[in-house]
């Protein structure tokens, strides 16, 4: 199985009293450009995933729409174990029961960052890679998705995607 996984862009700064659910907090104009740029350089890096799955907070499901429109994405599926604070063990096992050898997440920091750490082998608890805003990374499993068990086939930064369109 093939991983791909993409932190959401760039949102608005916290505001409680804009958007007293912190979920609902969606992305900036810039964050939207940025996305659609950062989308095209993916639409010529990698092949389109067999499924998305994306966090249920406003600003993930924003990105994946931006994926799906500009690099001709699956719509995304909302997957409520790529909300903040779940577990990447949570996660693994709920890919675990999904078919297809190619998914695409979108998700958040610093959970994304602790499921890189938590599918290599040899990963140190706690141990965080640093995925930013619209950053890509590509994981393959021999077989299952499963704690420990993927490579790291490439970590790309957005400004890089950007220019890659």
């Amino acid at each position: 199985m093939e991983l791909l996984i993409v932190r959401h862009a760039i949102a608005f700064e916290r505001n409680a009293r804009r958007w007293p659910d912190d979920g609902a907090r969606p992305l900036s104009p810039r964050g939207v450009a940025r996305a659609r740029k950062a989308a095209a350089g993916l639409k010529q890096l990698v092949r389109v995933p067999g499924r998305v799955l994306t966090s249920p907070l406003v600003r993930a499901r924003q990105t994946a729409a931006i994926l799906s429109e500009v690099a001709d994405w699956p719509q995304a599926r909302e997957c409520p174990e790529l909300a903040p604070g779940v577990a990447p063990e949570a996660l693994l096992a709920a890919l675990r029961r999904l078919p297809g050898s190619r998914m695409a997440l979108i998700g958040h920091e610093p959970a994304l960052s602790r499921l890189l750490a938590a599918a290599l082998p040899g990963a140190v608890r706690g141990e965080v890679f640093r995925l930013r805003k619209m950053g890509a990374a590509l994981i393959s499993f021999a077989g299952a998705a499963r704690p420990g068990g993927a490579r790291l086939e490439w970590l790309v930064p957005a400004k890089l995607l950007r220019a890659a369109r």
